[in-house]
């Protein structure tokens, strides 16, 4: 660790900290909607993630603006925030779509999805809870890796499924579009361990 003349506003570590554990709450949140995806009171716990998420980016970029010192590079702190709200909104995504679509049901392959996010949501919470220390990331990194590439297997499968013919056109897009949203939220959490790995690279 270098050392500094100024101190730095560790803060941060704390308000990310947060924001992860609202990640991992918002991707629990989305599975349990899944249960019933009828059921308003399941779409709305989902929103107040969305808005807890926007209430901590905005403190972290304020926070950031304000701050001399930084614990790591301004642009990492910038780029992480936004990416830990993206994720957030890509969920919210697939709650919108969902009440949009009319659907009451969902498939098997869907729930496999959210159960996906649901872990690697939780493994981006324990990767940022290292971030202070930047040691201990590499299984989480792994985990991550992992399970992103199970949830492109299942994209492939739940998309070889919907055009075999077995949906009319109408559901085929349906599904899609929820499909899609859920699959954007795992790209987004392996995009947040890719600029937590850059910034220990960088920095440890």
């Amino acid at each position: 660790m270098r050392f500094r003349l100024v101190p730095t506003d560790d803060a941060f570590f704390e308000l990310f900290n947060d924001s992860a554990a609202n990640v991992a709450e918002c991707a629990h949140r989305l599975r349990d909607l899944l249960t019933d995806p009828t059921d308003p009171e399941a779409h709305e716990n989902i929103a107040a993630c969305e808005h807890r998420g926007d209430d901590l980016v905005r403190t972290i970029l304020q926070r950031l603006n304000t701050t001399f010192v930084t614990p790591f590079d301004r642009e990492d702190i910038h780029a992480l925030a936004e990416e830990l709200d993206d994720v957030v909104d890509d969920m919210l995504e697939v709650s919108h779509r969902i009440q949009l679509t009319g659907i009451t049901t969902s498939l098997p392959e869907l729930k496999e999805q959210a159960d996906l996010v649901v872990q690697c949501a939780d493994e981006t919470k324990e990767l940022i809870g290292r971030l202070e220390s930047m040691k201990g990331v590499q299984p989480h990194l792994d985990a991550i890796d992992r399970l992103e590439s199970e949830g492109d297997a299942v994209h492939r499968r739940i998309l070889a499924r919907l055009f075999g013919g077995e949906f009319e056109a109408m559901e085929v897009l349906r599904w899609k579009d929820v499909i899609e949203s859920m699959e954007a939220a795992l790209n987004t959490l392996e995009d947040i361990s890719d600029i937590v790995e850059s910034i220990v690279l960088k920095h440890a």
